[in-house]
């Protein structure tokens, strides 16, 4: 089948099918009958030569050839509401920026990283924070413009993403200035049953600093598990615990004399990237932003 043979009004109606799993909640979003969107997928499907959709009990499930199918509808028209969607704010004189942060991520890294947007009166920033997947799946459907991470994503031939390092932050072992302010201790070795919060078990920061407890035979007392950054520097500042983190996450607390840095290893980094589409055809000002790879904690370019 030649393209000029493909009907992309039988393909929009196949790929809304496909997104709600029914053909009577197409044809209610679509504004037309349960009879004329199965035409529609049926007619795709003679143009194909195979069948898209088996039935399971009530609901249509993708084949093999539908998965296929459906993954390049995403791309045609996620990338027609990316193309709709940047027209709509030319015209109005603005620029639409949608950045996806996962929620593991320092809020004031990320405020920090988004300042030249918010700084900008032409542009509109869209900003979403979830699971690291979410949101590339987000992504690879053309609804963010780039994901904030602070770990990368596993290489898939069947989802092409670029994962560019922006830089990476120390982490620190901080505590109350009341108690810790003349101390210095070493990671790990000198945290054998000190009251301790840490990063969730999800992060990648609690992995580094579980493996080198390990590796010293030491065993921190831990009394707080916290995968929300914004919580941990509460609980950092608040507790009276010492905790491991970036020390962009209490940046404040530190220029302010609340808390104070305790330990440092040059075995605990948090890096941080930014993923985007092969072809996303993201505003300038992104541009302009990512090769930068700038500390957002120090101003200056970050080290990894």
């Amino acid at each position: 089948m030649d393209l000029d043979q493909l009907n992309f009004n039988h393909l929009f109606y196949f790929w809304r099918v496909a997104k709600l799993g029914h053909l009577t909640r197409a044809a209610e979003e679509l504004h037309t009958s349960q009879s004329a969107v199965s035409t529609q997928v049926r007619q795709l499907e003679e143009r194909i030569g195979a069948a898209l959709f088996v039935r399971e009990r009530r609901r249509l499930v993708l084949t093999d050839t539908g998965q296929l199918v459906f993954a390049y509808a995403e791309n045609i028209f996620g990338l027609g509401q990316e193309m709709l969607g940047r027209l709509q704010g030319r015209a109005a004189g603005i620029t639409r920026v949608r950045v996806g942060s996962v929620a593991t991520l320092s809020r004031n890294y990320l405020e920090n990283w988004i300042r030249p947007l918010l700084a900008d009166p032409a542009v509109v920033l869209t900003l979403e924070s979830g699971l690291l997947e979410g949101l590339v799946a987000r992504l690879a459907q053309h609804q963010l413009d780039v994901v904030l991470a602070n770990e990368t994503v596993p290489s898939d031939p069947d989802r092409p993403l670029h994962c560019r390092f922006l830089g990476s932050q120390p982490i620190s072992l901080v505590g109350p200035a009341s108690r810790w302010a003349a101390q210095s201790l070493r990671i790990p070795d000198d945290l054998d049953g000190a009251d301790i919060a840490l990063p969730g078990p999800r992060s990648a920061l609690r992995s580094q600093f579980d493996a080198l407890c390990v590796s010293a035979s030491v065993s921190p007392r831990v009394r707080a598990e916290v995968d929300d950054m914004a919580m941990l520097r509460l609980i950092a500042r608040d507790s009276g615990w010492l905790a491991v983190l970036p020390e962009v996450v209490v940046q404040d607390e530190l220029r302010s004399g609340v808390l104070v840095t305790v330990g440092r290893s040059t075995a605990l980094a948090e890096r941080f990237y930014a993923i985007t589409t092969p072809h996303s055809h993201y505003v300038e000002l992104l541009d302009r932003l990512l090769p930068a790879s700038r500390d957002p904690l120090h101003g200056k370019a970050a080290t990894g």
